[in-house]
C-alpha cells in the first residue's frame, strides 16, 4: 500500500469485524455498579484513539491462523491490553498535568485528578480479573511483566524530567519500558493463544517492540514538528514539562553557546516561553531528521521480523502498520 493512502482505517480494514467485536467486549467489561466509573469510562471510549495495541493482538492472531475459540481469547486479550494502556494514559495525564488529549479535555481536566487516578486503578484491576478468567499462565506472565515494566518506565521518565544530562540511551530505555513493552506483549499474547513455539513468540514480540519504539519516536518528533489541530494536543507539551526527548537530546549534543544554554535552561525549568527559538534550533541542528530516521530504522527492522509468517492480508496489514507509524502526522 502506498504511504500516501495509509491510514489506520485502511490498514486495519481486514480486522474491521474483529474491532467491532472488541468494542462490545470493552463496553461490557467496563460496566460497574459505581456510576462515576461508568461515566468516565464512557468519556474515555468516546474519545476514540487508534487502538493500535489491541489491533496488533487481532492482526497477529489472524495472521497466525487463529480458530474461533482462539479469536475469542484474542478479543478478550485485546480488551485487556487496551485497558492497561488507557490506565497508563489516565495516570500519565495526572502526572504530566495535561489538559488535552485527542482534541478534547483529558479525564483529569474534566473530572479531577482523584477520579482519574482511581478509575485508572479500576482499569488495572479489571484487566487482571479478565486475564485470570482466561486461565493461561503464560498470558498472566506476559501481562504481569508488561504492567510492571511500564510502571518502571513511568518512574524512569519522571527521573529524567528536567534533567539536561539525560543521554540517548536513557531516553531509549524509557521508550523500551513505557511504550514498546505493551506492543511487544500484544504480539506475544496472540502467539501464545494460537499455540506457537517460543521462537515464534519471541520473534513476534521483537516485531511489536520495534514497532512500538518507532511509534513513540514519531510521537516525540511530532511534538516539535506537528500541528496542534491534527495532533489533538499542544505542540511543545514535552518542552513545557521539561521532558528531554530525542529531538532535544540530539539538539543539545549539536549546539553550542547561547543556543545550547537556551535548550539546557528549557529542560531544567520547563515552559514554552522560548519555544520558537528552540524549535528553530532543533530543526537547524538536524535533530528532527535524526529522530525520524531512527524511527524509520526501527520500523524497517520490525518488518523484517515478519518473514516467517505466511502471506495474508493480515500479515500485510502488520507490515503496513510499520509504514503508518512513521508516515503519520498525528
Amino acid at each position: 500500500m502506498s504511504t500516501a493512502t495509509l491510514s489506520a482505517k485502511t490498514v486495519l480494514a481486514p480486522i474491521a469485524d474483529d474491532m467491532r467485536a472488541l468494542d462490545e467486549v470493552i463496553r461490557t467489561s467496563l460496566h460497574s455498579a459505581v456510576p462515576l466509573i461508568n461515566q468516565i469510562s464512557d468519556y474515555i471510549i468516546q474519545a476514540g484513539g487508534k487502538r493500535l495495541r489491541p489491533a496488533l493482538v487481532m492482526l497477529t492472531a489472524r495472521a497466525l491462523g487463529a480458530n474461533a475459540q482462539q479469536m475469542r481469547h484474542a478479543t478478550e486479550l485485546a480488551a485487556i491490553v487496551e485497558f492497561i494502556h488507557t490506565a497508563t494514559l489516565l495516570h500519565d495525564d495526572v502526572v504530566d498535568e495535561s489538559d488535552m488529549r485527542r482534541g478534547r479535555l483529558t479525564a483529569n481536566a474534566q473530572y479531577g485528578n482523584p477520579a482519574a487516578v482511581l478509575v485508572g486503578d479500576f482499569l488495572y484491576s479489571r484487566s487482571f480479573q479478565m486475564m485470570v478468567k482466561i486461565g493461561l499462565m503464560p498470558v498472566m506472565d506476559v501481562l504481569s511483566e508488561a504492567t510492571n515494566t511500564i510502571a518502571e518506565g513511568e518512574v524512569l521518565q519522571l527521573l529524567n524530567c528536567k534533567d539536561p544530562e539525560v543521554t540517548e540511551e536513557r531516553y531509549m530505555q524509557v521508550i523500551d519500558f513505557k511504550t514498546a513493552k505493551l506492543f511487544d506483549a500484544s504480539c506475544r499474547l496472540a502467539a501464545i493463544v494460537t499455540g506457537q513455539p517460543q521462537a515464534v513468540i519471541d520473534q513476534l514480540g521483537r516485531f511489536g517492540g520495534e514497532l512500538g519504539g518507532a511509534f513513540q519516536l514519531i510521537d516525540d518528533w511530532l511534538d516539535y514538528a506537528g500541528d496542534s489541530g491534527e495532533l489533538g494536543k499542544n505542540v511543545g507539551d514535552d518542552l513545557r514539562e521539561g521532558k528531554p526527548t530525542l529531538p532535544l537530546i540530539h539538539a543539545m549534543r549539536h549546539t553550542t553557546g547561547p543556543v545550547h544554554h537556551l535548550i539546557r535552561q528549557a529542560i531544567e525549568e520547563g515552559g514554552t516561553s522560548d519555544v520558537t527559538d528552540i524549535l528553530h534550533a532543533i530543526e537547524q541542528s538536524g535533530s528532527l531528521h535524526y529522530t525520524r530516521q531512527k524511527a524509520v530504522s526501527l520500523a524497517e527492522a520490525a518488518k523484517s521480523r515478519l518473514t516467517g509468517l505466511g502471506d495474508s492480508v493480515f500479515r500485510q496489514s502488520m507490515a503496513d502498520l510499520c509504514d503508518l507509524a512513521v508516515a503519520r502526522n498525528s
